[in-house]
């Protein structure tokens, strides 16, 4: 494939702006596109000065028209306080958003990748999940203006490959950390990090016990890059990292690391707060010229940290 011109909404988050470094290494032209509701300049700032990247400060919420050949749809709020703060706007960036895309991928025949994520799986009754299972989302929770857009994401992508025949690619996303993560984004690697680098006590909630498997944030676009150089169509493909650790095990780990001599309290249990996630990644090994994550955590753990210690100074 040689050059082609990209665009990347959401490209100035945490995982937007590690893919758009990653397009523009490997010669590709690429327009970012971003809000600036999570995302930061600072996450582009390398680029910025790059002939091959272009930044530009559009909501996804209203229409746009562009000629590219392909796109990454990344553009929505990731985290519980982020998309819980506006409920209203995050399922409309879910919903009218995707649609916006669609829609230029229709226009332009470009080739589009849906960011989704695991959270369509909900609380899983299914262990691990593959992609066949449908999923337990409450629609009507704290988390369903995520969950559900998401969800309607999906099927307004595969309706439109099937009416259109747009080119569409569905990757659902497991937790992902790795710099550039926002220290208040309330994700649990972010948290535990800032907590332990400030000497304040490592929040657990629950039992700890509860499982999430997380995938470094490299790992991931290798898998995007691929996912959208594919033939394989618009069947979801779940990429994360199959080694599932509780949460407990994390605060350890991220105390060790860090040498705090923070204590590890316990908080109630949030409210849908799935019990245990973790990917089946068969379809993504078989389709994805075997990828697999290759960052075990103790060492992207030690990255982030790396990163969070300029951060919190």
């Amino acid at each position: 494939m040689g050059r082609q011109r990209i665009l990347v909404t959401g490209g100035a988050g945490f995982v937007g702006s590690h893919l758009c470094e990653r397009l523009v290494a490997d010669g590709h032209e690429v327009v970012c596109l971003d809000n600036f509701f999570t995302g930061t300049h600072a996450n582009v700032a390398k680029l910025r000065d790059n002939p091959r990247f272009e930044l530009f400060r559009h909501d996804v919420q209203e229409a746009l028209t562009m000629e590219v050949d392909q796109i990454f749809h990344l553009a929505c709020p990731a985290s519980p306080i982020h998309y819980q703060r506006n409920p209203v706007r995050t399922i409309r960036t879910a919903v009218e958003g995707t649609l916006n895309l669609l829609d230029v991928a229709r226009e332009c025949g470009a080739r589009i990748l849906i960011a989704s994520t695991s959270e369509v799986y909900g609380d899983p009754a299914q262990h691990p999940q593959t992609e066949a299972y449908w999923g337990n989302v409450n629609p009507i929770g704290p988390r369903a203006c995520y969950d559900e857009g998401k969800r309607c994401a999906e099927a307004l992508a595969t309706s439109y490959a099937d009416q259109y025949g747009v080119e569409v690619r569905i990757a659902r996303i497991f937790n992902t950390y790795g710099p550039r993560m926002h220290e208040n984004d309330g994700r649990v690697v972010s948290n535990f990090i800032v907590q332990a680098l400030t000497e304040k006590p490592l929040t657990v909630f629950g039992d700890g016990k509860q499982t999430r498997s997380f995938c470094y944030v490299s790992d991931l676009i290798e898998g995007f890059v691929r996912l959208m150089a594919s033939e394989h169509g618009a069947a979801p493909v779940n990429l994360g990292n199959p080694r599932e650790s509780s949460m407990l095990e994390l605060a350890t780990l991220v105390k060790q690391m860090t040498g705090s001599k923070s204590a590890i309290v316990h908080a109630p249990l949030p409210k849908d707060d799935p019990a245990r996630r973790n990917p089946d990644i068969t379809r993504a090994q078989e389709l994805l010229g075997g990828w697999t994550p290759a960052v075990p955590l103790e060492k992207g753990i030690a990255e982030t940290i790396a990163y969070f210690r300029n951060v919190v100074g």
